[in-house]
């Protein structure tokens, strides 16, 4: 378990802005479901993700990010992004040690607790084709804006080597 509480969105504004990147963020009513997000497609322009925290047979933990509407196949996922096995939904408890989230709430930030690199973060090409990114801000009441590049910038300054790989049909 991690010893230190998990961050903070403000400690993650902190971060961000000491690695001099840009973003913006936009509070709103708590949101468990990209159908529940719907609503905010018009104030919040970019592409907005969908975060699917899985494990494989070994225990090697993926954070995979795709489009909010993308199909994951999870039957043949593993065959892209190195898992030693077919994967399954990561436990809650693992969730909250490794990323510092409760389901709901599961971001790309989640890199900043992952001190231990427990995480190998997989970013989908499809979403990284779009400028702007949308997460979570380790929090399901808000969504941070932030540039692609500066993005896969802030997931290395964790000290994890983030992947983009084609997860969508």
């Amino acid at each position: 378990m991690t010893e230190t509480a998990p961050k903070t969105p403000a400690d993650l504004f902190e971060f961000l802005d000491s690695l001099g990147i840009s973003h913006t963020t936009k509070s709103h009513a708590p949101v468990f479901t990209v159908a529940e997000s719907v609503s905010l497609r018009d104030e919040i322009p970019g592409g907005h993700t969908k975060n699917l925290f899985v494990k494989d047979k070994k225990d090697q933990f993926f954070l995979l990010t795709v489009e909010e509407n993308a199909s994951v196949d999870l039957k043949t996922i593993h065959t892209v992004i190195g898992a030693a096995s077919k994967v399954s939904f990561g436990k809650p408890e693992k969730l909250m040690e490794y990323l510092g989230v409760v389901p709901g709430s599961v971001t790309a930030f989640g890199a900043i607790n992952d001190t231990g690199h427990n995480v190998t973060f997989v970013l989908d090409a499809t979403l990284m084709e779009e400028e702007i990114i949308n997460c979570h801000p380790l929090s399901n009441d808000a969504t941070t804006s932030i540039g692609r590049d500066d993005l896969l910038r802030f997931i290395e300054a964790t000290g994890h080597k983030p992947l983009v790989l084609k997860l969508t049909a």
